[in-house]
């Protein structure tokens, strides 16, 4: 994996069109997905982990519902920037999330998105049940929007 694309390079998907994001976990995957200029992002959904085939069934229905040209997934890196166990899960996650949807699958540095999203949670004076709700959801939010700022720093749609 080229350490660009996991710091916001965007390889063979930098062409117009909606994108999805997906915050990978063991127990949930956030979701969200951007207009189709790709500009903002918006929440859709998360969705509560069962198996790899309904996890990745899941994926590839909304790929295809919302005209998704690209996923972006959330590199969990280590702070120092160097790619530990976690990482390697999320690279097996990636390849399967591609083969089952056909679209490219791109990482991004997701460091501290989790953090950021349970902050503005906080802020908006969310409760603790509903937060647990919806976190997954606002950091994958948190990650498409600076996947999509990032791309256009870099003159990509």
């Amino acid at each position: 994996m080229k350490g660009d694309a996991a710091h916001g390079g965007f390889g063979s998907g930098g062409e117009a069109g909606r994108t999805m994001a997906l915050d990978f976990g063991d127990r949930r995957i956030g979701i969200a997905l951007s207009d189709p200029m790709g500009i903002t992002a918006r929440p859709l959904l998360t969705l509560e982990r069962k198996s790899w085939g309904r996890d990745l069934e899941a994926i590839r229905s909304l790929t295809a519902e919302h005209e998704v040209r690209r996923i972006v997934v959330g590199l969990p890196l280590d702070m120092d920037g160097s790619s530990g166990r976690r990482v390697r899960i999320t690279e097996t996650f990636m390849e399967r999330v591609r083969k089952a949807t056909g679209v490219p699958v791109l990482p991004f540095d997701e460091r501290l998105t989790t953090v950021q999203a349970e902050r503005t949670l906080l802020e908006a004076d969310v409760s603790r049940a509903r937060r647990r709700e919806v976190i997954d959801q606002v950091a994958a939010v948190i990650l498409l929007q600076a996947f999509l700022d990032a791309g256009r720093a870099r003159g990509f749609s």
